[in-house]
């Protein structure tokens, strides 16, 4: 199997209507045998997640990976803190940028590159209301203009 396969396991889209993503980083997950056999089953979500820092190390909170089925007492929690697999200097920069008033670190989605599991993250600012409101509105016009151009396109 190449390594530039991609296989997506999940994906986080409120984080982008809650957010706006200043810059994506990738980093690897420290799992255990029984989670990666769930994870390429499908069963992940990483919808309510969230990832700290702490000791200079980056952890992901609240992804859920179901329990592997066929497991059997060497499954773990499915809410259990894991540990992101980021160089030291990504960490420093990221730790610089989180002092910064407004910014957080988010999951974006989760995937196997290769053999590997991989979790995208961003740097994020967060919306207000009324920018939620106009990216709606932004979607909106979008998917009637292009309706339009459907039916005027069907004559």
């Amino acid at each position: 199997m190449s390594n530039d396969v991609t296989k997506m396991v999940a994906n986080n889209k409120k984080a982008y209507h809650d957010f706006f993503i200043e810059e994506k980083i990738e980093a690897g997950i420290a799992l255990a045998g029984t989670e990666v056999k769930s994870l390429r089953m499908g069963k992940c979500s990483i919808k309510e997640a969230y990832i700290q820092i702490k000791d200079n190390e980056a952890y992901i909170y609240g992804m859920h990976i179901s329990p592997y089925e066929m497991g059997n007492i060497f499954n773990k929690d499915p809410l259990r803190v894991r540990k992101l697999l980021l160089h030291k200097s990504q960490i420093n920069h990221l730790i610089g940028k989180i002092k910064e008033r407004g910014y957080s670190i988010v999951p974006l989605s989760v995937y196997f590159k290769g053999n590997y599991a991989k979790v995208a993250i961003a740097l994020a600012k967060g919306k207000k209301l009324y920018d939620k409101r106009a990216d709606i509105a932004k979607k909106d016009m979008k998917r009637e203009a292009q309706r339009e151009f459907k039916v005027r396109n069907l004559r």
